[in-house]
């Protein structure tokens, strides 16, 4: 996917770098969840999506009824226009149909829902695109291009190294430096980090799908893809002086209510030396990208009771046309979700006596 034009961002200092790696399993554990194969084992370990749930509540607190993983969000709705170009390679109707209705949510990576916004550098996108036949895509996106590392197992021992020492109550700030080191497959995601600064806006970051999924059209004829979505315009106004510790969410109101908002759904197609099942590895080079059509975003509601909060964004709930690849992340994102999902849906009681003025 293109890049677009930003001012240049100075390195960070070894100092400062070294906290935000202490920091950054906590993060990048939100991001993409609890993670154990969809049988419910993580050979050698046999550790369970409930074990996992478990760690990330012993991390970031219980807080009944939210989402043990992007907890802090708000509830977009609107509609995709696709564009001809996916429709050789896709059978799925959301490339075929004029319009596709659409629900999505803007999140922050971390498991407390009162975490202020400036506190990590990554924003997510999740979109549930509902065909006309009944078929639904989802599918969750992240402002980072890579994932750290490209093995469940390995991000087990990343969660590990970032839980909290339960002498001081903190991560210890030697463990996340040490498991970086010892994973070279991170170093394209610890290039991100070095210069990655949270954003003031939702509406101007590209979202990332990370993992790759292959595209299945009439014919059987298969294609792996990555996709991610960008801003048709990072144009600043309309946007609010960043302030306080929810700042993004009512950047987003003040926008929407000057119009709707809109990206590019970008389609990037594999080269036959691309590494298809991992997603800590960058696919560099010259690549053909499609411009599959546009979605727009209309309106936004309160996450507490809007349209996408019972919504579980399991990345393998795909339409006909569209397959995931053998990447044991996606597997593995699917079983944690299913076992977050069903402890807060059975809180969601707990959410209308938080008090008003805490809630995002």
């Amino acid at each position: 996917m293109p890049d677009h034009p930003s001012p240049p961002r100075p390195p960070l200092g070894r100092a400062s770098l070294m906290l935000r790696l202490a920091a950054i399993g906590a993060v990048v554990g939100v991001v993409a969840g609890a993670f154990a194969y969809v049988n419910g084992t993580l050979d050698p370990q046999r550790l369970r999506p409930k074990t996992l749930v478990n760690a990330l509540e012993t991390n970031n607190g219980v807080h009944q009824g939210y989402r043990r993983n992007h907890a802090k969000g708000v509830c977009v709705a609107g509609y995709f226009e696709s564009s001809p170009a996916a429709r050789a390679y896709s059978s799925a109707q959301v490339f075929s149909e004029a319009r596709t209705q659409v629900i999505g949510r803007f999140a922050l990576p971390s498991g407390n829902p009162y975490a202020p916004d400036n506190s990590v550098p990554i924003r997510s996108l999740a979109v549930q695109f509902s065909q006309a036949n009944g078929q639904q895509w989802r599918t969750g996106m992240n402002s980072m291009p890579v994932f750290p590392v490209g093995t469940p197992e390995a991000f087990y021992q990343m969660l590990k190294a970032g839980a909290p020492d339960p002498a001081t109550g903190k991560p210890n700030p030697a463990s996340m430096p040490a498991f970086f080191a010892s994973h070279p497959e991170a170093a394209p995601f610890l290039a991100w980090v070095k210069t990655a600064k949270p954003s003031a806006s939702y509406a101007t970051e590209t979202y990332n799908a990370i993992n790759a999924f292959y595209l299945i059209n009439a014919t059987g004829q298969r294609q792996a893809v990555r996709w991610g979505v960008v801003p048709l315009s990072q144009d600043a106004s309309g946007a609010i002086t960043p302030e306080g510790a929810d700042s993004l969410q009512a950047d987003l109101i003040q926008r929407l209510k000057a119009g709707p908002l809109r990206w590019q759904l970008q389609i990037t197609l594999a080269n036959p030396s691309d590494l298809v099942d991992d997603a800590s590895k960058a696919w560099v080079g010259a690549h053909t990208v499609l411009n599959a059509g546009t979605l727009v975003l209309e309106s936004s509601q309160p996450q507490l009771d809007g349209d996408c909060r019972d919504i579980n964004f399991d990345p393998l709930i795909l339409p006909s046309g569209i397959e995931a690849s053998n990447d044991p992340l996606l597997a593995a994102r699917s079983a944690a979700y299913a076992s977050s999902y069903l402890r807060r849906t059975g809180e969601v009681s707990q959410l209308h006596s938080a008090p008003q003025e805490s809630r995002p």
